[in-house]
Formats: C-alpha cells, sequence, structure tokens
C-alpha cells in the first residue's frame, strides 16, 4: 500500500482539490483527508484569459505569456494546497509517497495529437519536499488515443471496493461530462458525453455575476426550448461511437443567446443530461445504477433532470460511500501510483490507445538527510 496525494484542477475552473488515497493502484483503496480551494476571482481570471490565449497556440509557438503566467501561479498554489492537506491530516512530506499533479487542461486536441495541462512538476517536487508526477495525457494522445478520460481505471477500483457485482454507470459531471461503464466482469467502457457544467456556469456567469448556477435556482425558473436543444443535438459528436473525448470549448452557449438568462439555463441543463442520456446508447447492457461524482451532482435541477430522463436509479457518490467531490483528485493520486508500479493508465476501451499505456513523469524531490 502507498500514500498518495492528488490534485485536480478541473475544466470548471471552480478551484484546486487536493485528497490523499492509500492504494495498491489497482483493485484497494482507502480515501483519506480531503480539501478543496475556491479559486478567488483574479486566480479564475488569470485561467480563464490563459485558456483564450491557448486557443490560437501552435505547436510551434513559444507557450503564450499568458499560459506561463497562469502555469506559475498554479504551480504556487497547488504547492500551497498540498501543505494545507498536510496540515490539517497532521502528515509530513516524508508520510506520503508521491503527489498525483494534473494541472490544468487549456488545450486538449487528440485528432493533432497534442494536449496541454499546464503545472511544473519539478518545481511543485521541489516546493512540496514530495516526489511528482504530472503530464499523465501526454503518452496517451501521443499514441492515438484520446488522452481522456483517464478516471474510468479508479472507478473500476471504486466500484471493486464497494463490492459492486452488477453493472453500473459512474457519470462524471465536472466542466465536461463523462461516464465509466463497469460491467459485470469488471470490463471498461468509458468517453466524453458532452458538455458538463462549463456552458451553464459560463452562461451564469454573463448574465449574474456568479460563477455557478447555485441550487439550480435561474434554470428552475426558467423554461426548455425543446427546439434549440433538439439543435444542439445535431451534432456528429453525440453519435459517434466511443472513444471520444471533448475540449472544454467544443461547444458554446451561442444557440441559446436569444433567450431569457433563465431559459437559456433551463436550456443549457437540460442539454447536460440529454447528452448524458445520448451517451448510455453506446454502452453494452443497462446499467442498474447511475452514480453521480463531480460538481454537477449539486444542482438539485440537474439531478431531477437526470432522474427523470434515465427513469431512476440516479444516485450521488455519497450513496456508496464515496466523496463525490474528490473522486477526480483521488483518482490522480492512484494513477501517481500506477506510474510508479509501471501500471496502464490508460486501455483500449477508455481512450482508444492501441494497447494499454502507462504515462505519467515523475520528479524526484530532493529528500533531507
Amino acid at each position: 500500500m502507498i500514500r498518495a496525494l492528488g490534485l485536480m484542477s478541473g475544466t470548471s475552473l471552480d478551484g484546486i482539490d487536493a485528497a490523499i488515497v492509500e492504494t495498491d493502484g489497482e483493485g484497494v483503496v482507502r480515501a483519506g483527508a480531503s480539501l478543496s480551494v475556491p479559486y478567488k476571482p483574479e486566480e479564475r481570471l488569470l485561467l480563464s484569459t490563459a485558456l483564450e490565449a491557448a486557443k490560437t497556440w501552435e505547436p510551434d509557438q513559444p507557450m503564450p505569456e499568458e499560459v506561463a503566467e497562469a502555469e506559475r501561479h498554479l504551480t504556487l498554489a497547488n504547492a500551497v494546497a498540498v501543505r494545507t492537506l498536510l496540515a490539517q491530516a497532521e502528515l509530513k512530506p516524508a508520510d506520503i509517497s508521491v503527489v498525483g499533479f494534473h494541472g490544468q487542461t487549456v488545450l486538449h486536441q487528440p485528432e493533432r495529437r497534442r494536449t496541454v495541462q499546464i503545472g511544473l512538476g519539478d518545481a511543485l517536487a521541489r516546493l512540496t519536499g514530495i516526489d511528482v508526477v504530472n503530464d499523465f495525457r501526454s503518452a496517451d494522445v501521443a499514441a492515438g488515443g484520446q488522452g481522456a478520460p483517464l478516471v474510468p481505471l479508479y472507478h473500476q477500483a471504486l466500484a471493486r471496493s464497494a463490492g459492486v457485482q452488477e453493472p453500473v454507470a459512474i457519470i462524471n459531471i465536472g466542466g465536461v461530462g463523462n461516464i465509466t461503464y463497469v460491467g459485470t466482469d469488471g470490463s471498461l467502457i468509458a468517453f466524453d458525453t458532452g458538455p458538463g457544467n462549463a456552458l451553464i456556469d459560463d452562461w451564469v456567469m454573463a448574465h449574474t455575476g456568479e460563477p455557478l448556477d447555485r441550487d439550480g435556482a435561474l434554470a428552475l425558473a426558467g423554461e426548455v426550448d425543446m427546439d434549440i436543444l433538439e439543435r444542439l443535438m445535431n451534432h456528429a459528436f453525440f453519435d459517434a461511437r466511443p472513444p471520444k473525448s471533448l475540449d472544454r470549448f467544443s461547444f458554446s452557449p451561442d444557440a441559446v443567446v436569444e433567450l431569457s438568462p433563465a431559459d437559456g439555463a433551463a436550456t443549457l441543463t437540460a442539454f447536460t443530461v440529454e447528452t448524458i442520456a445520448r451517451g448510455l446508447a453506446h454502452v453494452p447492457g443497462v446499467p442498474s445504477r447511475f452514480i453521480v461524482c463531480g460538481g454537477g451532482r449539486h444542482n438539485p435541477v440537474l439531478m431531477a433532470m437526470l432522474s427523470k430522463r434515465l427513469q431512476g436509479g440516479v444516485l450521488p457518490a455519497e450513496d456508496l460511500g464515496w466523496k463525490g467531490d474528490d473522486v477526480e483528485a483521488e483518482a490522480f493520486a492512484y494513477l501517481a501510483v500506477r506510474t510508479l508500479r509501471g501500471l496502464p493508465l490508460s486501455l483500449p476501451a477508455t481512450t482508444g490507445v492501441p494497447e494499454p499505456m502507462p504515462g505519467g513523469k515523475l520528479h524526484r524531490a530532493e529528500k533531507e538527510n
């Protein structure tokens, strides 16, 4: 068993999640202490600016200064998160074997064999005194995989640890949505489904100045425009067979621009739900349960829409004893342990990579004598 700490900064740009797990990197997982550090408005703006700058960043060009500045700040912020979590858990750096540092995705173009997660792994190792694994996706994408989603192997381990025997679908609703289907034989299929919270968050920010639709209040006050929803679903991505993945900016809220703030929020929320339902057409069996992780499960309107659309069986991760806000941070701790052990991080059925693919880059920390 190895004690590892995972760090996740998702496409919702809401903050840094940090979580400690003990695991063998295979089927045994014990979750430990965790924390979430919300971004300040100025930090969110810094990252948003970096995302905009990255849209026109070509491979032969140096990193845009906006991206480099965000990378430096993100690395420092993650170092603070590590130190804060260790203090809360009454642990020393020597008590943690490795940190899994996802960083912030600023560019995801698997069709061009390119994906970029900013974050300075060597600097984080130096600042924390703990070995760090980062750059989890590049090897997969370079080999022809989608580079996402990477959490399914951890979903499978969680399902095993919870004693789940029947086929289940684990739905993560972050900035982008994705599904992991775990069959009765342990088989995996995973893929991105479509927008998660990102379009809703962007719409609400533009119309209210708030970073998210808290409690789904804006969507609850509106009506879904079924004609616009049908047009939104008329996109080749949804019928494409897995494996498949998305960039945060693969879709935009332009289709609802003429709607009221409430109707736009309702329609975009229904869009997220419909993309998940459509995605289930690509799994081989009927899941007995739909387990929801990620920030989207805090939106009661989205969860009610999802339960109605999937005809029940929709459960928050906590119903299985999981910590739904921590699953992705825990996953990158788990994947860092797999990197240390030389185990694959992705499979043909999860990212479309030609063969089970190891990955991640290890940065050794200087240890005190």
